[in-house]
């Protein structure tokens, strides 16, 4: 067991289980820390899962593999890259030392999210250490696996508040070949969101759609480099947009930006918003002067900077929305939900109560 930091980082699957015996306080998994938010738990117990790393078994054409959760997934994307496959929902803050756990446990889906699914689609099974030290499995190591309780898709944004993710399965898909980005300018936020509606309509398959800047659109498509000039050739003579289509270099750079947050400070705070189209007007009015930019067909927001917290709290709790936040002195805001069904799950899962609770909503 090594000691660094105010961190444990066990090395085995019988240190962890012992720690988490042992343990007087509630025990807070941490990965690589890209997400401080969520695990700043007052006198919890970190446990680093760095020491627990590693691809287990990768089946390439099976389209799954599994690793240990402490992985980082720079080296998750690297095996994948050797086969040309990926995990489509572009995962986040990969190049900052996220590791697959953290993506799990924080249910982090980037701009591919909208045509393949995010996290939770691709989690097949899940292995798992309980507040007695007994290691659990739910779902399977093969793709067409429906028997018993969907236990990966209940970790997903868990927050390390249920167990310690050990092990995970993925699925995945076959790397496209060449892929295309344009950023069409619309007249204001309105026609922004019109315009995204309308795409996330058609049969293009786009890949990715965000706005920024409250009227600039930018979409991807991916696929068969012969043909992909032609179909993004209609899809924006559709769109009825002054459009630009970026070059390959720039596209790979800025994409690459909004997976690493790079438009944002590292010192400033982080949230989530989950959201649908119909709420992009009066999130943006509530965020007048905060930098953010919506996200995956307009289901999710992002949000850089924000001071405030009572206020966003407060003008988000009518709409019904709430936000998580990464970063920052803040984990949660907005309307609570169903909190009754979250402490049933977390009463039957974590019955010993090991693990911190859920953070609060702030007052």
């Amino acid at each position: 067991m090594v000691h660094r930091g105010g961190v444990i980082y066990p090395e085995t699957m019988a240190e962890l289980a012992a720690a988490v015996r042992e343990a007087q306080r509630p025990c807070m998994v941490v990965g690589a820390g890209t997400k401080p938010a969520l695990s700043a738990v007052p006198d919890a117990l970190l446990v680093g899962m760095a020491r627990m790393r590693g691809i287990v078994e990768y089946e390439p054409t099976e389209y799954t593999f599994t690793a240990r959760s402490g992985t980082p997934l720079t080296e998750v994307q690297a095996a994948l890259r050797e086969h040309g496959q990926y995990l489509p929902f572009d995962p986040l803050l990969v190049e900052a030392g996220s590791t697959l756990g953290g993506a799990v446990a924080a249910g982090a889906n980037g701009p591919g999210r909208i045509r393949f699914g995010g996290v939770r689609d691709f989690l097949v099974g899940v292995q798992w250490m309980d507040g007695a030290g007994t290691m659990l499995r739910g779902g399977g190591k093969v793709v067409k696996n429906a028997a018993g309780f969907d236990f990966p898709k209940l970790f997903c944004g868990s927050m390390g508040r249920l167990g310690i993710l050990t092990e995970m399965t993925f699925k995945v898909f076959p790397q496209p070949p060449a892929s295309l980005t344009a950023s069409l300018e619309c007249r204001d936020l309105a026609d922004a969101v019109e315009r995204l509606s309308f795409a996330a309509r058609q049969s293009w398959e786009m890949e990715a759609l965000e706005i920024f800047d409250s009227h600039r659109l930018v979409v991807r498509m991916a696929g068969d480099a012969g043909a992909l000039p032609l179909r993004m050739e209609q899809a924006l003579k559709a769109m009825e947009r002054p459009a630009q289509i970026m070059t390959d270099a720039a596209a790979t750079d800025f994409w690459a930006g909004q997976r690493e947050f790079s438009w944002a400070a590292k010192d400033a705070s982080l949230l989530r918003i989950p959201l649908t189209a119909k709420h992009i007007p009066a999130v943006d009015a509530l965020l007048h002067g905060i930098p953010h930019h919506f996200s995956a067909a307009g289901n999710l927001t992002w949000v850089v900077g924000v001071t405030d917290f009572a206020a966003l709290h407060a003008g988000l709790k009518p709409l019904g929305l709430s936000a998580v936040g990464w970063r920052g002195p803040v984990a949660r805001l907005g309307a609570d939900g169903p909190l009754s069904m979250e402490r049933m799950v977390k009463g039957a899962l974590d019955a010993v109560g090991k693990f911190p609770s859920f953070p609060h909503f702030i007052s």
